[in-house]
């Protein structure tokens, strides 16, 4: 009996091992299921992008489901919505005459617009008839190798929504190409470029002449300027060419970013002396035949050598160019404002860059290296001066928004962070403060509209609704003479709008991360007219999809909440122990962490299919929508700010569910994620466990300059001669080497001249000189993002924490099963 009784303890002994090896294998086929590739079969359209027409008060949007898509007219008057066409009717009508058949449910039109009469659309068609290049005798000229001469005719298609007749339009005007150089003036009469590092303009005719032929040798130039140089240019493409392509390019026209003033008679540009900002360098490796090196400016923290910012303004009529006298700062910064395009332009093939101002003034913003003081100011073109109009001083550093000029320019809107909240403030434009329009503890986001006639403003902001998460943004409108923040969009989502240029009406676009996304329109006064739209989410649901869980915790001070999101496998068995990885970012400029139904699923919903309970939290130091005290926590330590919050986020969803096991946390982050991730292992090396870190900048004192000095801060000082210098510490990962003890993945991409890869090689050389072990992998070719290997990258991630975190040892195979079947395979 004895004997049977130890066989049965045996035996259950056994399963229980058995089933626990089962539970604790990685479940590569529940993540393979929701891949990119397949998450396009699934997810179709989650909000509407409405298209507002300048004659009335109607929009038009496109929406897809599993039904195919549909192409919507709405007139809020009439409370009216419609389908622009009959899909099944418009497509045999496209069928007899393209020749290709088409079906309504998959018809694939493009480049759809209103015209002027706003009754008749336009748009292209794609068909699989060959046809000889409308260009290839200029091509072939310029390439007699080239072979490639044929290319899938477009036919171009106008109808007309009332009588539904179909026209094609057979001989359709040579449409002008989008000269990535040219920067057209308003009245399109001149276009501004950059030759050889200098001003050029042209007029209409000849910028005709290039849209036919870029190397049209009777096209006129008028030369500008004379004193551009290599990286003290008047304009060009800035960083991602190689040493190989530069020189190929060096001779042909370039962007000149110039804003135009409203009559087109005048111009403003900032320009840049770079000329003794260090270089750095990368390395491309792939390239054929061999190796070639990409050299480009990069002003790092603290250094002596940054770029000069100068402002020039240049006006037709004299045919002078004048660098104006702005000079307030050491090292400072200019910033030129635009004026806003209206929605109901979006669709115009030609958007004119304006300055922000009238014929007589343009504004803009001048702000000192350290981001402690910002001047709002305007150039007073007839007095040939700079006026003052807003000063803002800080101990940390300032953000501002473009302002809003209105009432024939004597009134300004101004943003400011100055009680510790962001809010929206009147000023006459002599600098006069005359009343903080919004107030609280809560958060203003963006302008969405002015109404001067009613003296109303439109705005976003979060924070305002009690019960909510204060993230959530809602549209709001108060009175610019005073007064109570009326509220529009009410409801517990996260809402984006889109408001037409009348502030008449808007598209309220709405969801959690646990809703199903929806869209309705409203009108100025906050009564809902109509619903439009509800995502079609059944195919997702259908392969097995389950909604996160947002939820809230106390920061590491006890006091401050913190709100985040948990992403459970779709397999979740509660009786179960499961892993957890906080997936971060740590601002400060924005946090990981979704508030909306959305896409980005790879690092958070398909990670956690593996067998992990993922979660995202927000950290003292990070959001700016929240206070200037929440998000200046990090100032001066920008290193271990947010790590704290990270631990105790475990901790306390740990005490809550018994599913959570606190022994095996892992942490995974890109770019400020990948240096906070290391940072972790390294600040809290007996909690954390796992980290794949990639692309991270482990040693900010190589990191960009205005991002690294801005959210750590730099002092200036000026000594007795009066001479200001600046200086610049910080603690950086590698210093914290020896601390390693868990399993760490460092990646990054050869190429990257945003973080670049000796961030992550001095992390491996510290490591490597501690005697640690550690991982790493480089992605040739790839920059900050990683590109088209993203998807690679996603299945290492995946390995490493299945193995060292999930303890799941199985060798994998050499070919990526989860890629390999997604492709078609040839020879």
């Amino acid at each position: 009996m004895k004997k049977v009784y130890l066989l049965c303890i045996f035996w259950m002994s056994l399963g229980h091992l058995m089933a626990q090896e089962i539970q604790n294998k990685g479940n590569y086929e529940l993540a393979s299921r929701f891949s990119p590739e397949k998450l396009k079969k699934m997810l179709f359209s989650t909000s509407v992008d409405a298209h507002w027409l300048k004659k009335s008060d109607r929009f038009w949007y496109e929406y897809e489901t599993t039904e195919g898509k549909n192409w919507y007219i709405v007139n809020p008057v009439t409370k009216t919505k419609s389908k622009l066409f009959d899909n099944d009717r418009l497509a045999a009508e496209i069928t007899k005459i393209v020749k290709d058949p088409f079906d309504g449910q998959h018809l694939d039109i493009s480049n759809l617009k209103f015209l002027e009469d706003e009754n008749t659309i336009e748009f292209k068609v794609k068909s699989t008839q060959d046809v000889l290049k409308k260009d290839w005798k200029e091509i072939k000229a310029k390439n007699r190798s080239a072979k490639d001469s044929l290319e899938k005719k477009t036919f171009v298609f106008r109808y007309n929504i009332t009588s539904q007749a179909l026209t094609e339009i057979k001989d359709p005007e040579e449409e002008a190409k989008r000269l990535s150089w040219a920067n057209i003036s308003p009245d399109s009469s001149k276009v501004v470029f950059v030759k050889y590092d200098n001003l050029y303009w042209m007029d209409k005719a000849n910028f005709l002449k290039a849209v036919k032929d870029e190397n049209d040798s009777t096209i006129v130039e008028q030369q500008l300027t004379t004193d551009g140089e290599k990286d003290y240019s008047y304009g060009g493409w800035g960083r991602g060419e190689d040493n190989e392509e530069e020189e190929k390019n060096k001779d042909k026209r370039k962007r000149a970013n110039v804003l135009w003033s409203q009559d087109s008679k005048q111009f403003v540009l900032t320009r840049s002396d770079s000329r003794k900002v260090k270089d750095l360098w990368v390395i491309h490796n792939t390239r054929n035949p061999r190796p070639t090196l990409e050299t480009y400016k990069y002003a790092m923290p603290g250094e002596k050598e940054q770029p000069v910012a100068e402002l020039y303004h240049y006006t037709f009529e004299s045919k002078v160019m004048s660098k104006l006298d702005v000079a307030t700062f050491k090292d400072q910064s200019i910033g030129l404002w635009s004026e806003n395009i209206p929605a109901s332009n979006r669709d115009d093939d030609f958007k004119p860059l304006k300055w922000l101002g009238d014929n007589n003034y343009f504004y803009f913003s001048i702000t000192s290296r350290d981001l402690k003081r910002i001047d709002i100011c305007r150039w007073n073109i007839k007095d040939g001066k700079k006026e003052v109009i807003i000063e803002e001083r800080s101990n940390t550093y300032i953000d501002i928004q473009k302002p809003e000029i209105i009432n024939n320019g004597t009134e300004i809107v101004h943003w400011s962070e100055r009680d510790g909240w962001g809010h929206y403030y009147l000023y006459g434009t002599n600098g006069q403060l005359k009343r903080q329009l919004t107030s609280g503890p809560f958060h203003t986001e963006s302008i969405e509209r002015v109404d001067e006639k009613a003296r109303l403003l439109y705005f976003t902001a979060n924070g305002k609704e009690r019960g909510e998460d204060p993230y959530y943004l809602h549209l709001y409108k108060v009175s610019l003479n005073g007064g109570a923040i009326t509220l529009l969009n009410p409801g517990d989502f996260n809402h984006e709008v889109s408001m037409n240029d009348k502030a008449t009406y808007f598209v309220n676009n709405f969801s959690r991360v646990n809703t199903i996304p929806e869209s309705a329109l409203y009108d100025n006064m906050g009564r809902k007219i109509m619903d439009l739209e509800k995502a079609d989410l059944s195919s997702l649901f259908a392969a097995g999809y389950k909604f996160p869980k947002p939820y809230k915790v106390k920061a590491d001070d006890g006091i401050t909440d913190l709100y985040g999101v948990m992403y459970l496998p779709f397999d979740f068995d509660s009786t179960r122990k499961y892993p957890i990885i906080q997936y971060v970012y740590p601002g400060p400029q924005t946090e990981a962490v979704n508030k909306s139904f959305g896409r980005a699923m790879d690092r958070i919903d398909r990670l956690a299919q593996f067998g992990f309970v993922v979660v995202t939290i927000g950290n003292r130091g990070g959001h700016p929508a929240r206070s200037k005290w929440y998000h200046n926590f990090g100032y001066g330590n920008l290193r271990d700010y947010g790590l704290a919050d990270k631990k105790t986020t475990v901790e306390q969803l740990a005490d809550r569910h018994s599913f959570i096991d606190r022994s095996k946390v892992g942490i995974h982050g890109h770019s400020g994620g990948g240096f906070m991730s290391t940072a972790a292992m390294l600040v809290y090396p007996d909690f954390f466990k796992v980290a794949v870190s990639s692309a991270g900048n482990h040693e900010n004192n190589i990191y960009n300059r205005w991002w690294s000095e801005k959210h750590h801060g730099i002092k200036e000082v000026i000594t007795p001669k009066g001479d200001t210098t600046f200086i610049y510490q910080i603690e950086k990962n590698p210093d914290l080497a020896k601390n390693l003890k868990g399993r760490l993945l460092l990646v990054t991409g050869d190429v990257d001249n945003n973080v670049h890869p000796a961030h992550t090689i001095r992390m491996a050389n510290a490591l490597i000189k501690a005697n640690k072990r550690f991982d790493f992998i480089i992605l040739p070719s790839q920059r900050h993002g990683f590109g088209d290997m993203t998807e690679y990258f996603f299945w290492r991630m995946g390995d490493y924490f299945v193995q060292h975190l999930l303890g799941d040892n199985s060798p994998q195979p050499v070919d990526m099963m989860e890629i390999q079947r997604e492709k078609p395979q040839t020879r």
